[in-house]
């Protein structure tokens, strides 16, 4: 049996600063909002078009979510009828750099299943 090696990094605060950014972009389809409210504020319906697969419901769920979180702002303009439109706040222009480097990711990542396909 292999002896037990010593974990040689520093212990994480009391509350993880990393698991508390992941406890907000992990969920489903969270990290997609931020993605398509980085550019402009969208209105619910055009974010519903944006994400095909997601249902009302979890849509609604989410940006609730972000909302409580700090993360979206919701406005609710003065129209007749009267829409909503979603915008990242301060704390959710932060997030862009990771969920941009996390594409980042998915695109080599895409690329390297797509050249390991191809050779099969």
């Amino acid at each position: 049996m292999l002896p037990r090696r010593k974990n040689h990094v520093e212990a994480p605060p009391e509350r993880c600063p990393l698991t508390e950014c992941l406890s907000i972009i992990g969920g489903a389809w969270t990290p997609n909002i931020i993605w398509y409210l980085s550019q402009r504020p969208r209105r619910f319906t055009e974010l519903k078009a944006d994400i095909p697969g997601i249902s009302a419901k979890m849509l609604t769920a989410r940006l609730k979510r972000l909302e409580a979180d700090g993360v979206v702002e919701r406005r609710v303009e003065p129209t007749s009828p009267p829409s909503v439109e979603y915008r990242l706040s301060a704390l959710g222009q932060e997030l862009k750099p990771a969920i941009e480097a996390i594409v980042d990711v998915g695109h080599r990542l895409k690329e390297l299943n797509d050249a390991a396909d191809t050779e099969t």
